[in-house]
């Protein structure tokens, strides 16, 4: 297709005129893998369609919120019958009861939750929340994990434990991070010596306890234990930011899948989002009653949104949770991501390409490497130039997956056993290209 035929090319210089890089979220642009985005037409089931009508098997899943496809039947139905009776009041409505009553019978470590409009806005919220409860000021967070881009969070790692982050952003001043201390993902010892050294200081411990924002990866079991452990040994708050993983690993989360492995685990507050506003901007953060309570109006620290609770958000997160909830809904949608998983790995080894691969529920990642990285620095050490083939290849045959290697895939309850095995013959058409040639070896 020529240039001056590509609708997608064709909005895209429309657009970086009048939008900074031409997207409203960078990763969007391309710039890590090359080309041009492409621009959503419409989008139905397990897939969309681009400005140029082609169609993509979709693994993105608008980052995860459409755990049941596009266009369900059942959550259209809710929204359109929503928005016949408005779209915004400013005032409670009985469905913001109804939602959160339903997050908190299927959180147990949730007695209250506040509703709001943005992961970020969740996750700035309850690090507000938990320096209230605590009255301390500084705060844990990883490498690798991204909770949004508050300002306090916008931060990579100082020179040593003793000393706090330094800005990864213009316009976030060196004293609005010096409070964060960044640490290694999966380090216990860090982990000990920080809290060896600032224990007393802590408000907060946050953590994606499976990072999707440095592809896949899955803190360890003895690390969250010790998480745990630590944060309760030195009265620190331990926050789930369980915006990607609510709801999409599991019924109850991550944090359920911990609990098998760690009895009696659960942590102070947690942070939602994506699935439980099926696709709609909605989410959440939560805890037991008495660090809730801490919330105006009843309490000082404060936290409000004009948009909150929005009536026709909450009809499609209501929708979209009454859909997950049914019997067998889990298992069939981990099956499915598991044979999508296999399938790939599979491809790769018959090419003899480093590759591994994980999941959980309908959540995956993989990386071009002989083994699963346990951190952002291993992370790091994967081939970019290969994957951004690989993206490229996959893109050509109608496969999109998240355009940079440091993001995870979704799987929907609509993709077919066909649409998952069109998927691993692209790859395995992808792989055989990739495959380093082998000089022959001369007879004789």
């Amino acid at each position: 297709m020529t240039p001056s035929t590509d609708r997608n090319q064709e909005l895209f210089d429309r657009a970086r005129q009048l939008i900074p890089g031409g997207v409203n979220s960078p990763v969007r642009a391309f710039r890590a893998v090359g080309g041009t985005p492409r621009f959503v037409q419409r989008a139905q089931g397990a897939y969309f369609w681009d400005a140029n009508g082609q169609r993509h098997i979709d693994y993105i899943g608008s980052w995860g919120p459409m755990i049941l496809g596009h266009g369900h039947p059942a959550v259209v139905e809710a929204v359109q019958k929503a928005v016949l009776d408005g779209f915004s009041y400013g005032a409670p409505t009985e469905r913001e009861v109804e939602l959160a009553q339903e997050i908190v019978r299927l959180v147990p470590s949730m007695d209250m939750v506040r509703l709001v409009s943005s992961g970020t806005e969740a996750a700035m919220s309850a690090i507000r929340l938990a320096r209230g409860a605590t009255g301390r000021n500084k705060l844990i967070k990883f490498e690798g994990c991204y909770h949004g881009h508050a300002d306090a969070l916008l931060v990579k790692a100082g020179s040593g434990l003793a000393t706090f982050g330094n800005p990864t952003s213009a316009g976030v001043p060196a004293e609005v991070v010096q409070h964060t201390l960044v640490l290694q993902y999966n380090n216990i010892a860090e982990l000990e010596e920080a809290f060896a050294i600032h224990g007393k200081d802590i408000a907060c411990l946050m953590i994606e306890p499976i990072a999707g924002n440095m592809n896949f990866v899955r803190a360890s079991v003895p690390f969250m234990r010790r998480c745990r452990e630590l944060c309760t040994q030195h009265g620190a708050l331990l926050v789930f930011d369980e915006v990607m993983t609510g709801f999409r690993v599991a019924l109850g989360g991550a944090q359920s899948v911990y609990a098998r492995a760690i009895p009696g685990f659960k942590p102070d507050l947690s942070v939602l989002g994506k699935v439980i506003g099926g696709g709609m901007p909605l989410a959440a953060f939560g805890g037991p009653r008495a660090i809730m309570e801490q919330l105006a109006p009843l309490g000082p620290v404060y936290q409000a949104g004009t948009l909150s609770g929005n009536p026709v958000a909450t009809a499609c997160g209501l929708a979209t949770l009454k859909e997950i909830c049914k019997p067998g809904f889990f298992d069939g949608l981990a099956a499915s991501t598991t044979t999508l998983v296999e399938g790939l790995r599979s491809a790769a080894s018959a090419e003899s390409i480093d590759f591994c691969a994980d999941s959980e529920g309908g959540m995956f990642g993989f990386f071009l490497l002989p083994q699963l990285p346990q951190n952002y620095s291993q992370v790091m050490k994967t081939d970019g130039t290969m994957f951004n083939r690989l993206f490229h290849g996959l893109l050509d045959r109608g496969v999109y997956i998240a355009p940079a290697l440091y993001e995870a895939g979704f799987v929907s309850s609509a993709h077919s056993e066909a649409d998952v095995a069109e998927t691993i013959a692209a790859a395995r058409e992808v792989f055989r290209a990739l495959c380093p040639l082998v000089p022959e070896v001369p007879h004789g």
